[in-house]
């Protein structure tokens, strides 16, 4: 029998044309549809197992994978991760914060849920791998090593999201998007009267909706915040903040402390839970040091030149990489960088190949 792809589908128009494209080139697909807990009228992770969907959350996404099924004609499954969501991307996010970094949430989920635990259920099924709709590209070289590339679309292009993906996790991963523009995708599914059962854009904190992140940090057990006091670079006391968690590396905005100048902010200390703000040019950073890196393909063994995005949104600039041993590397750019900030992914790419990427310290 012809081996079948399994398609992680969100309810969102990227994946449901992504499983309709692949089945108009002749794949047979399953649907996928795991739930997190904090699904569209549902911000709150529930506890109870879904055995059987019984409860509202599963009951709520049956629903709706229903509605796709329908469109597109193939069975979909309705997977229950809520406990790993919340103990290993939630719990993560909380934490990061409570340590006085910023997190990205979507550098965890995507090896350890998307491209770990719904591949494995994908694989038990008897799947052969899963397809995303992630704007991303995979091509695999003649020795059989994967290679994972930018997408085509630059403003959406989601590279750097998959860059924690191991060879393995990757060699199981079809992305049928990586070669359209977002405006393409939506002239696909209105050809083919595809209808997303949710109309929201994927965000990059999935799990927090009405709410701000730091109100949502508030809502977690454990979290604990207190006010202290917001010092100029000079060491001198100038206000008052309400919470270190509210603010990240490169903050304007909340700082509240009026000045001939805008302050933002350039360190945060969780010794003294005290909020360091400076001037613009006080957020410039010439090297950083990264740790954990997950290297697609070989290791470097010397220094190599490479261009670096230290955020999603930042445009990938000039860097040379010198490894610290097999995971660690000091990363020097060849013009300062403002904001680098101690938790987000640093990403590292030659042309449209990402070679890998780590965590800021």
């Amino acid at each position: 029998m012809q081996p079948f792809l399994a398609v992680a589908l969100s309810g969102g128009i990227d994946s449901l044309v992504s499983a309709a494209l692949l089945k108009e080139q002749g794949h047979r697909l399953i649907g996928l549809h795991f739930l997190t807990g904090y699904e569209a009228g549902f911000p709150v992770p529930e506890s109870a197992s879904v055995p059987g969907g019984s409860d509202a959350i599963a009951a709520f996404a049956r629903k709706s994978m229903d509605l796709l099924a329908a469109q597109i004609d193939i069975p979909i499954y309705v997977i229950d991760l809520r406990s790993h969501f919340q103990r290993q991307v939630v719990r993560y996010f909380v934490d990061t914060y409570a340590g006085g970094r910023t997190p990205n949430p979507c550098l965890v989920c995507n090896p350890t849920i998307k491209y770990g635990l719904l591949l494995s259920e994908a694989i038990r099924l008897g799947a052969s791998g899963i397809a995303t709709g992630h704007y991303a590209r995979i091509e695999r070289s003649t020795d059989g090593r994967i290679h994972l590339l930018r997408g085509r679309d630059a403003k959406k292009e989601q590279s750097y999201f998959l860059s924690r993906l191991t060879q393995l996790q990757l060699a199981a991963a079809t992305l049928p998007l990586g070669h359209l523009t977002k405006a393409q995708t939506r002239h696909i599914a209105q050809q083919m009267g595809l209808v997303p059962v949710s109309r929201q854009e994927s965000q990059d904190i999935c799990f927090i909706r009405s709410k701000g992140y730091a109100d949502f940090l508030m809502q977690q057990p454990g979290f604990a915040f207190s006010p202290g006091p917001i010092e100029n670079s000079e060491g001198e006391t100038i206000g008052r903040h309400n919470g270190l968690h509210r603010f990240t590396i490169g903050q304007r905005r909340g700082i509240n402390c009026p000045a001939a100048r805008p302050y933002y902010v350039i360190r945060i200390d969780m010794a003294r839970n005290c909020l360091i703000v400076g001037h613009k040019e006080q957020l410039l950073s010439r090297q950083c040091h990264v740790r954990d890196i997950n290297w697609i393909g070989p290791p470097p063994t010397r220094p190599i030149a490479v261009e670096t995005k230290v955020r999603y949104r930042h445009e990938a600039v000039k860097a040379i990489v010198a490894p610290i041993g097999e995971s660690d590397a000091r990363v020097v750019f060849e013009t300062p960088e403002p904001a680098v900030t101690p938790g987000q992914g640093a990403v590292f790419y030659q042309g449209d190949e990402v070679l890998g990427g780590g965590w800021i310290e």
